[in-house]
């Protein structure tokens, strides 16, 4: 880990070389493991700030439709605010980098660090049952057409263990169709199967759920259906524990009485 990164960066960052004379850029790290298919992923300082950079690779670079992609990926996520995403702030060129999107640090590790380092906590199963659908249902709210959600796009703070969701939209449409919202829900199965099947606990209603979404004719069309599949697996829980209470209480109010 080198000795001026951040706690996240891994063994495997590579430190870039960058000339600012202004001073503004420093300290440049390319972070692999949350490389995308047309983009790499860096963490800088800026005027002194740790920020994210997501930047074309250097092959797609200089081709216009690209350069084009990157523009409209900015401009969708440009607007988004929601407090499981991370926020987009600006786009311009960095030295040695190029044109860029840059994003808020997340002081983290992605979900699939997590889970290869065997490191993954009641919280962070919690956070994915509800901070996970709450941005899935943001973003469908405002019709963002995006890649499939996967361990490597999820993220967790290093503190609290928060979750923020990265690669959330390339393109914004007038209505998302069907299919769109249902590999949503079909990604997000597959996200909580993997980290079922790496959980030493056993958590079947929540597996139920899960091999649900991913089945061809799973019965959730909106990540709301899928929300409240979860509400009702906690409302089971909390109305067997309410009974259990009221019987406790009226047994003892039974012995109280004929005492």
């Amino acid at each position: 880990m080198a000795n001026n990164g951040p706690g996240y960066i891994s063994k495997d960052e590579k430190l870039i070389p960058i000339e600012d004379p202004s001073g503004k850029w420093s300290e440049l790290y390319l972070l692999p493991e949350w490389a995308e298919e047309y983009y790499d992923v860096y963490t800088v300082k800026k005027y002194g700030k740790w920020v994210m950079l997501k930047a074309l690779k250097k092959e797609y670079a200089d081709k216009p439709e690209y350069r084009a992609m990157l523009e409209k990926e900015f401009d969708v996520r440009y607007n988004l605010c929601h407090p499981n995403i991370v926020m987009v702030n600006d786009l311009e060129v960095v030295p040695g980098v190029g044109m860029a999107i840059i994003t808020d640090d997340v002081y983290g590790y992605s979900l699939r660090r997590l889970i290869d380092e065997k490191r993954l906590t009641p919280k962070i199963v919690h956070r994915l049952q509800t901070q996970l659908l709450d941005a899935m249902e943001y973003i469908q709210e405002n019709h963002i057409q995006h890649v499939p959600i996967t361990p490597e796009s999820i993220l967790f703070t290093e503190y609290n263990e928060n979750l923020k969701l990265t690669n959330v939209g390339y393109d914004q449409t007038d209505s998302l169709p069907e299919q769109d919202t249902r590999k949503d829900i079909e990604s997000y199965g597959k996200v909580i199967n993997e980290v079922l099947d790496n959980l030493p606990a056993s958590l079947p209603k929540l597996r139920k759920i899960a091999r649900k979404c991913v089945d061809k004719d799973h019965p959730y069309r909106t990540v709301s259906d899928l929300q409240l599949a979860m509400e009702r697996r906690s409302s089971a829980q909390l109305y067997i524990f309410l009974c259990c209470f009221i019987i406790l209480m009226a047994a003892l109010l039974v012995w109280l009485v004929r005492g």
